[in-house]
């Protein structure tokens, strides 16, 4: 029972952790395995229950501390099955009036180049956007240069190189070092096939991790940054990346209510894109998000392309019907995202 008794409560803290808002790792952490914390709480309540009947005391005790958690991590994963209420509306896709993009982390230290080009060549997205990709990755995805008119290549060895191919007219070309002088992101307005303006913002920002960054102060800064970009643009707008971030984390969260984003995974599933590799850890790190001008086509996670996270892509249609759910920030939400901000610029 000892063995049960530490098992037990360890995850019932796990599942609390997350809701203490500091931005050391090894609570941020905590933040992606909720449907996996979900099944082992459920599991260690069966063997309370299979080894103890009787129901003594200790029993009653633990048993309520997983049920307890067991209802928080519920009412966290429901949104994201198909059982919870659908931000985005679905519509049959446009081709002049829509957009077709493919992301992919494709693991820099990957070899295996000839999957990524056989699945842009399988697929045909109208915009492609590589992370992790160094000088090698460059070379061995000029067929894509060929594919497509438009390019903008940031090779870098640090693991945030990025590389973005397009076949809709850019218009406009920023590149931002929005808090990390190392890690670039874009910002780009794109013309869709009849003629309407579009942006998307393209990022990847540094994760919370032992060895790289021990805070989530950068990625949480970079995130809420673009969400606030966002929110001003008065052109339809799209955000999307490998955010290095779960789509129910505190950090999401509130990005949807400053950027009054919304989320195509939410009603629909978790469109788990990591880790590819070990499916026991697999969580939704890779993202898109919609302006409110957006309705949803499809959303697909695609086959390993020998990186730790899977490709996904969307087709979502600029409508301009504005029905899209959106979620509002209060006065306490911009305070918090803006202190946030602020202490993501100060540690560079």
């Amino acid at each position: 029972m000892l063995i049960l008794e530490i098992f037990s409560s360890f995850f019932i803290l796990a599942t609390f952790l997350p809701l203490i808002k500091w931005d050391y790792w090894w609570i941020r952490v905590f933040d992606y395995p909720r449907l996996q914390k979900l099944i082992i709480n459920l599991i260690l309540l069966s063997f309370w229950i299979i080894l103890d009947p009787a129901f003594s005391h200790k029993t009653l005790l633990y048993s309520f501390g997983l049920i307890l958690a067991s209802s928080f991590l519920v009412k966290k994963v429901y949104p994201f099955t198909f059982l919870g209420k659908k931000m985005i509306s679905k519509v049959n896709y446009d081709i002049d009036s829509g957009i077709h993009a493919l992301v992919a982390n494709i693991y820099q230290f990957n070899k295996k180049y000839d999957k990524v080009l056989k699945l842009v060549k399988r697929r045909s997205p109208d915009l492609v956007f590589l992370v992790e990709t160094n000088k090698e990755w460059e070379k061995h995805m000029i067929p894509l240069e060929e594919k497509y008119n438009y390019h903008i290549k940031i090779p870098l060895e640090n693991t945030y190189g990025l590389l973005f191919y397009t076949n809709l007219e850019i218009v406009r070309k920023e590149i931002h070092y929005l808090v990390d002088p190392e890690i670039p992101s874009l910002e780009l307005d794109l013309l869709l096939r009849n003629g309407k303006k579009i942006t998307v913002y393209a990022i990847h920002p540094t994760p919370p991790v032992p060895g790289e960054n021990t805070l989530s102060t950068e990625r949480d800064a970079e995130i809420l940054i673009v969400g606030k970009k966002s929110k001003n643009n008065p052109l339809p707008s799209i955000v999307f990346g490998d955010l290095n971030d779960v789509a129910w984390s505190y950090t999401s969260e509130l990005f949807l209510k400053v950027s009054e984003m919304a989320d195509p995974r939410r009603g629909r599933g978790m469109y788990n894109t990591f880790h590819a590799k070990v499916p026991v850890f697999r969580w939704p790190l890779d993202h898109f998000f919609l302006s409110k001008h957006f309705a949803l086509s499809s959303l697909k996670v695609h086959r390993g392309v020998g990186s730790d996270h899977f490709p996904i892509s969307i087709k979502a249609v600029l409508t301009m019907t504005n029905d899209t759910d959106t979620l509002k920030a209060d006065g306490e939400d911009k305070e918090e995202a803006h202190q946030k901000i602020a202490s993501g610029l100060a540690m560079n």
